[in-house]
């Protein structure tokens, strides 16, 4: 069947389901709560987040820690890390994995991208968008997909209305920053006629060259420029709501690689749908379907304008999800989830080969999880059967079986202390670029070549967790091991196959990733002073072969700050250690301290609150080089960064 026919078919689908779900509205005689858009099926109070563990960032938190990129922005969390590889496309690195191992999100459905194939290639999602961003991990993570053996993010931006406001509600929000003189502009609006939801939003970001420490000069090929647009309406009524949304997002921005420089101009148009009734059939609480339709492409730009190679992607995603009423004490979710994509990479050089052939990869999973409580013990279950086929138009077609599972437990044995364990087994197939690569990827500078006989990997995950969460001094530690069986890695060295790259050729060992995160905190975003004391650690080795690449170094941290009427402060000093446990590939990591403050005063103004912030980031304008960044021998982080900006809501 060709992607053609399988976007026709997921379109006609959802279009009977709206149909049905018309006819079922013509039922219903209960009112429908407001719906929270969350990844996690379970409710979100902390001893639910013991299970998962998980985080949301939102509010105030969300917007003093935005940066110019997913990974930026989420990178002080406990156990992630960033992938530094530009200043617009860092992706999250969580406890040690990145790439197609931390599934990326938004509205619960993929942001069909092609980030998760290499560190060069953008997120695509604004994070300016972001409304809320979840951090999420555990039995819930299978209903998404079943490689999401890191975890995955969830970036939430209620593009689809799912409750009427009362009147015309939005927020807008500019921001000047020093260190790469730039500008960014964020609007977004909702409101409602009738029965109608209607929601837009629009942001446009200009940052030129970074300035970088020790030289205080501009790095060539740092600067990124972002626009995104787009618009969603939904029909709410008592028995639910139906809506849709597009969007469309561009972005240009550099990438300083050892010896070559170059750009990459992206552009991704996205089309979601979006439905619930309540209560359509007796013993379910609600059905839930999605769809999400995305096209995808980005050239990369050698010396940032002479084309070297393309890449079109093509993705439609279906879930159908139905929350079902108490049997037998158990609450939970089970649903369905497909998936097709079709990428493509075109040479400037029709004499050259692509690096990837064309190749179509599907996949059609169902899933389950489950939750009940047993006294003190709450207990949650997961499981996902999915079959995922990739077909080249050259090389031989794979196709892979895979089963997930996990199982979670939380003894509350003293309230507001928790004991939770966790254990999954999951599995994951390898993507198109580790099965059939064979060419020179100019942005990493190496000569990818694939392997077609590649296993699916099969990890186990153990996650201890011991937790106080409740009243104002609260704590929390996890310990974790991760075991993975045919672990899928890029082996780099030589240049055999092209002078001008370095080989990186895909291969097969069994690993091991293993970890902690503590955190103490007081009155955190709470009024009055707050503070927050945390660590994190996680070291990954391939078996008889040493560390893995790109793991992230030891980081230790303290914050303190004071929240009293329209004033909020803060002040937060993060030390990372030396990496030295590095690849053989590797060099060491110098190990930093990171500074960063920030200062807030929210001024009332009739209906509109407008709040004044100055953020500095790495105030002692310290050199920063990561050891999870590909070009961190020649990549800093940028230096002191003051941020001005004022943001309205009404």
């Amino acid at each position: 069947m060709t992607l053609h026919n399988n976007v026709m078919a997921h379109a006609v689908a959802c279009a009977l389901s709206a149909f049905a779900i018309q006819a079922l509205a013509q039922q219903q005689t209960n009112s429908l709560a407001p719906v929270v858009v969350t990844a996690d099926p379970f409710s979100s109070d902390d001893n639910a987040m013991i299970l998962t563990p998980s985080k949301v960032l939102a509010g105030d938190e969300l917007h003093d820690k935005l940066g110019g990129s997913l990974g930026e922005t989420l990178s002080k969390e406990l156990g992630v890390s960033t992938s530094g590889f530009s200043a617009g496309s860092s992706r999250p690195v969580i406890r040690g994995l990145d790439g197609a191992r931390v599934k990326i999100l938004q509205n619960g459905m993929s942001t069909s991208d092609l980030s998760s194939i290499s560190s060069d290639h953008a997120v695509g999602s604004a994070i300016s968008t972001a409304r809320q961003v979840e951090i999420l991990r555990g039995p819930a993570a299978l209903m998404y997909g079943s490689g999401a053996i890191g975890g995955l993010v969830n970036i939430v931006n209620d593009r689809i209305p799912t409750v009427l406001e009362k009147q015309f509600t939005g927020e807008s929000e500019l921001r000047l920053s020093s260190v790469d003189h730039g500008t960014a502009l964020h609007v977004s609006g909702d409101g409602a006629v009738g029965t109608m939801g209607l929601h837009v939003d629009a942001g446009v970001l200009n940052a030129g060259d970074y300035r970088v420490p020790v030289t205080n000069t501009p790095l060539s090929f740092t600067g990124n420029h972002e626009n995104t647009l787009g618009f969603g309406a939904s029909s709410i009524k008592e028995w639910g709501f139906v809506g849709a949304s597009i969007s469309q997002l561009n972005k240009l921005y550099g990438i300083h690689g050892r010896d070559e420089k170059s750009k990459i101009d992206m552009s991704q148009t996205r089309i979601d749908v979006d439905s619930l009734v309540k209560t359509p059939f007796d013993g379910i609480e609600s059905m839930r379907i999605k769809l999400a339709h995305s096209d995808y492409q980005h050239t990369e730009l050698e010396n940032g304008s002479n084309p070297t190679i393309r890449f079109d992607s093509h993705s439609t995603e279906s879930r159908w999800e139905l929350a079902h009423t108490p049997m037998a004490g158990w609450r939970g979710k089970l649903g369905l989830q497909t998936e097709a994509t079709a990428v493509q990479t075109m040479m400037s050089d029709p004499s050259q080969l692509p690096t990837v052939p064309h190749t179509r990869s599907t996949s059609n999973a169902a899933f389950i999880v489950e939750e009940q409580e047993f006294g003190k013990v709450r207990l949650n279950l997961g499981a996902r059967v999915e079959g995922a086929a990739r077909n080249p138009v050259t090389g031989s077609s794979r196709y892979f079986q895979l089963r997930s599972y996990s199982a979670g437990a939380l003894w509350s044995f003293v309230p507001g202390y928790g004991l939770g364990f966790t254990a999954s087994v999951a599995e994951r197939a390898p993507t198109a670029e580790e099965l059939y690569s064979h060419g020179p990827h100019h942005p990493t500078e190496t000569f990818d070549v694939g392997n077609a006989e590649l296993k699916k990997e099969a990890s186990n995950n153990f996650d201890l967790s011991l937790q106080k969460n409740a009243e104002k001094l609260r704590w929390k530690l996890n310990v974790f091991q991760n075991k993975v069986k045919n672990f899928v890695y890029g082996e780099v060295g030589g240049n055999t196959n092209d002078p001008s790259f370095i080989d990186r050729n895909f291969k097969q060992a069994d690993a091991t990733l293993r970890g902690f995160e503590a955190e103490l905190s007081y009155n955190l975003n709470e009024a009055g002073w707050f503070s927050r004391l945390f660590a994190d650690n996680s070291r990954g080795t391939l078996d008889q072969l040493g560390n893995l690449p790109l793991q992230p170094a030891m980081r230790t941290g303290a914050e303190l700050g004071n929240q009293a009427k329209q004033w909020r402060s803060s002040l937060s000093i993060i030390k990372t250690n030396a990496h030295d446990r590095f690849a053989s590939t590797e060099t060491i990591t110098q190990g930093y301290t990171r500074v960063d403050a920030s200062v807030s005063y929210v001024q009332r103004m009739g209906t509109t609150d407008l709040t004044w912030f100055v953020l500095a980031r790495n105030l002692l304008n310290e050199e920063i080089r990561l050891s999870t960044s590909l070009l961190k021998d020649v990549l800093p982080q940028p230096g002191r960064n003051i941020v001005l900006g004022v943001r309205a809501r009404f």
